[in-house]
């Protein structure tokens, strides 16, 4: 079972203990992202997770990670459009130590001018390996498409000229906005005791004043297409369809309905894209849910020759859907739901992720038995309900890179859908 203790600066603690671990997962998740930066700002979340490991008034970049890599932890980070994190995973007897050393590295980061120039290039390197990455940078414009103009539609990692003019302030300026102690929850999960984890986290963040942060712009789905011809070996495909936020009641039944779709190998595309027609090497449909909005993403690539019939044929299966889905389908999706979510708990750091996760979602951690409920209600008739209404909406997206000449509009991608 899990605990939660609250602070009265409002730095939330949330824990577990896994009985017949060695090892520990402890980190702290901040409910700031890439969408709670301004346009000015776009990429700096991002750039302040960098710089977290590049030294702080008691550390040097080294010591970081000698301190961890000496008990043969590790540590790390990550920032999303709503949320930043730092990690580490160690033995039980040094969970102090880990927590000393994000609580160090989240409150008191040095912003050297040297170490800001050097990882400013890094992450330069970084953006330019995703540029090169079609896969990758087809999921950037995507969620462009679907959100212009808004802080949930722009890159995480932020355009080169932006990152090549921050400075120490413009770091110190986010922190300062968004680094509040109720903006943090310290999640731990495995070899711990949450006293221990309450008593040191008061030590560590407890003197925190509370801070008002802004709230993020509310985001607006569009149905927008971004296109670029290039030439490439593949053509990629992606669409994005108007769907739940988190807390919305159909959130389960679009995941269910995204793991029939394209969720495994007998899967709907996957089934007739790839082994019945051979279109494509790699396709796939998932959920992507934020605070106040989410979508249903549909990825293939294929050839110059075959993206229009690769188009068309998923639109007809996502309006098939709504008509001839079976029982079996809707099962095999379920059963796979629960397997990937039963399977991942078994590590400390991904049960740490949900479980901080879900209080920034919910307030409260809901139980396994009651995210199973859930995902065992989801029927049928669901499903076709679900995929009826996704049809008829069509609130549709599309991003398209390589060599996509051929390639159907969106409008009458739409059409098609909707007919």
């Amino acid at each position: 079972m899990h605990q939660i203790t609250t602070l009265p600066n409002g730095f939330r603690i949330v824990t577990e203990t896994m009985p017949g671990l060695a090892s520990a997962a402890v980190g702290v998740w901040v409910t700031a992202g890439a969408r709670h930066e301004r346009a000015d700002q776009n990429g700096i979340a991002h750039f302040l997770e960098h710089m977290a490991f590049k030294g702080t008034a008691r550390r040097s970049a080294l010591q970081i990670a000698e301190e961890i890599e000496d008990v043969g932890g590790y540590i790390n980070a990550y920032t999303s459009r709503e949320m930043t994190a730092y990690y580490a995973r160690v033995l039980e007897a040094d969970v102090p130590l880990a927590m000393d050393v994000i609580a160090d590295i989240v409150l008191n980061p040095a912003f050297d001018a040297h170490e800001i120039e050097v990882e400013r290039h890094v992450i330069l390197q970084e953006i330019g390996q995703a540029l090169d990455t079609p896969d990758d940078v087809i999921f950037d414009w995507l969620q462009e498409a679907a959100y212009p103009d808004q802080p949930i539609g722009r890159p995480i990692l932020g355009p080169a000229d932006r990152i090549a003019a921050y400075g120490a302030d413009d770091l110190r300026g986010f922190v300062s906005h968004h680094y509040g102690p109720g903006q943090m929850i310290l999640a731990a999960a495995g070899a711990v005791h949450h006293d221990t984890i309450v008593k040191l986290a008061e030590a560590l963040f407890g003197h925190l004043p509370a801070l008002r942060v802004p709230e993020a712009e509310p985001a607006r789905f569009h149905c927008n297409e971004k296109r670029e011809v290039k030439a490439l070996e593949q053509a990629h495909f992606a669409l994005a369809i108007e769907g739940p936020a988190f807390r919305d009641p159909e959130i389960f039944v679009a995941q269910v309905y995204a793991g029939a779709m394209g969720g495994g190998m007998s899967s709907r595309l996957f089934q007739k894209l790839r082994e019945e027609r051979g279109l494509c090497y790699t396709t796939f449909a998932q959920t992507g849910s934020h605070d106040d909005t989410g979508s249903t993403t549909i990825y293939a690539g294929t050839g110059a020759s075959d993206i229009a019939e690769l188009a068309m044929l998923t639109i007809d299966e996502l309006r098939r859907a709504a008509d001839d889905m079976t029982e079996a389908e809707v099962a095999r999706a379920r059963t796979q739901m629960k397997a990937g979510l039963l399977m991942g708990l078994e590590s400390p750091s991904s049960r740490a992720e949900r479980l901080a996760r879900l209080l920034a979602i919910w307030g409260r951690v809901p139980s396994l038995s009651e995210t199973v409920e859930r995902i065992d209600a989801v029927d049928l008739a669901s499903i076709k309900a679900f995929a009826e209404k996704t049809a008829a909406s069509a609130r549709v997206s599309m991003a398209l890179y390589g060599p996509v000449s051929a390639a159907p509009s969106l409008e009458a991608l739409r059409e098609r859908l909707a007919a």
